[in-house]
């Protein structure tokens, strides 16, 4: 006998449309898992979606042998903007193939720490311009980070530089923002109300983006170089299976969405700045750890995996936070329904479509004590080493894990060394809580910091 799925109420035709908020889809989501726990599903306009918030289920899904990534809901939205790109492609689709076996030798770790120093200067660059403030000045933590990102991913993977640290935000940044919540939003409604009140803004952002990726393609083509980066290898090179190169639209499809997924990385710095300044103790450990390991040296690549601790902040504010909030999985084509989870305790169709709350399974109870609290320390040797696999799926999984993780947790090691090392942070309100929004990932909401020169 298998356990039922909890279900919140629902409405006649609607369901459960009014328990997620299509705003803050994530959080309505954490607010579920708290009040059913592992598993539950909801219905929305006659859709059945199943969502799993377990360390256990979590790992589960994620045997490529039975299930695999679902492309569907918000990622066959943002298709309009970025089409079979890496992220967006159908398993069906051959494109995928043939981009990744382009694109994912650049993605390797030693490939990704030819960018190192690019990335350190941009961020060395900010905390330049910090330093300059008195104290009083107040910033937003996020909104310094989404311009440190843009900066670094544009010059290390397009060899432009956008000097957009400064001045105006970059129109890319507020399109990015724009075209993903609509593409989130979108499933929820009828599709004649995403025509009538929504489509004209969300083509205007889908082809903002695409001017900036197209303006990265003309600087190259007007400014060649030999430079072997990530723009030179769309242009250039061939699937070594099949022989075929990208076009231009398909170039600017990857150089769009390389950005969407990069904007995770500082919602966890971000996130990691307020965790520390609750947690003092912890900034205390890590400039220990920077000052002993780095000290007046310049800081190189070499130091990263000296700086154990600082990779445990890293890990827990990625728990913690849950900056990726989760990934879709459905049962491999073919499975005979009923799919039993858990040892048989849960049954779904076939066809089910599923979603991994990370949230949920980063809090789970019998992999964390004290899950709420923030302890670098068990992300860190054997504590980490030691955790199920279902427990470290920060970044996704198997075949169509994000391919950029290795970038990103270069960025977030260099970002995060440098800002302890170089400035101190205040929150602006010593009473703000936590809050959280977001579409394909999460950031903090009205999140500001004072900054200042490190006082040693």
């Amino acid at each position: 006998m298998t356990t039922p799925i909890p279900q919140p109420p629902g409405l006649p035709l609607l369901g459960n449309v009014f328990d997620v908020n299509p705003s803050n889809t994530w959080t309505s989501l954490q607010k579920l898992w708290e009040k059913h726990g592992e598993i539950f599903k909801i219905t929305v306009l006659g859709q059945q979606v199943v969502f799993v918030g377990s360390v256990a289920l979590c790992e589960e899904l994620c045997d490529e042998k039975r299930f695999r990534k679902f492309v569907g809901g918000p990622i066959v939205e943002i298709r309009y903007a970025v089409h079979n790109s890496l992220f967006t492609a159908f398993e069906n689709e051959v494109s995928w193939g043939i981009h990744h076996r382009i694109l994912a030798p650049l993605m390797a770790p030693a490939a990704v720490a030819a960018c190192f120093t690019e990335v350190r200067n941009c961020v060395f660059e900010l905390t330049a311009k910090w330093r300059t403030f008195s104290g009083d000045m107040t910033v937003s933590a996020i909104g310094e980070l989404n311009r440190l990102d843009l900066e670094t991913t544009t010059l290390c993977f397009y060899g432009r530089k956008l000097n957009g640290l400064k001045g105006t935000e970059p129109e890319m940044i507020k399109a990015m923002d724009g075209a993903t919540s609509e593409a989130i939003k979108r499933p929820t409604r009828p599709k004649f109300l995403n025509w009538l009140f929504y489509q004209s803004k969300f083509h205007r952002d889908s082809a903002a983006m695409r001017q900036y990726a197209a303006e990265c393609l003309e600087y190259r083509k007007a400014n060649p170089t030999s430079k072997k980066d990530m723009l030179y290898t769309l242009m250039n090179a061939k699937d070594p299976e099949t022989g075929e190169s990208l076009n231009d639209q398909q170039i600017i499809d990857e150089i769009v969405t390389m950005p969407i997924g990069s904007s995770t990385a500082p919602c966890v710095i971000s996130s990691a700045i307020y965790y520390l300044l609750k947690n003092p103790e912890c900034i205390n450990k890590a400039r220990e750890e920077i000052d002993t390991v780095i000290g007046d040296a310049e800081f190189t690549h070499d130091h990263l995996e000296r700086l154990s601790y600082c990779a445990g902040i890293i890990r827990e504010t990625l728990r913690l936070s849950a900056a990726a909030p989760g990934f879709n999985i459905e049962p491999l084509p073919g499975s005979k329904g009923p799919i039993l989870l858990a040892g048989g305790k849960y049954q779904v169709p076939a066809k089910q479509t599923m979603i991994i709350v990370l949230h949920g399974v980063n809090r789970d109870p019998k992999v964390y004590e004290e899950p709420e609290a923030f302890k670098p320390e068990r992300m860190v040797g054997e504590a980490f080493e030691s955790l199920p696999a279902g427990a470290k799926k920060f970044f996704g999984n198997g075949k169509r894990v994000c391919y950029g993780k290795n970038y990103a947790w270069m960025w977030n090691m260099i970002t995060i060394a440098v800002l302890l090392k170089e400035v101190d942070f205040e929150m602006a309100d010593p009473s703000y809580q936590f809050k959280q929004d977001g579409w394909f990932n999460l950031r903090p909401v009205g999140f500001n910091v004072k900054v200042k020169p490190r006082v040693l």
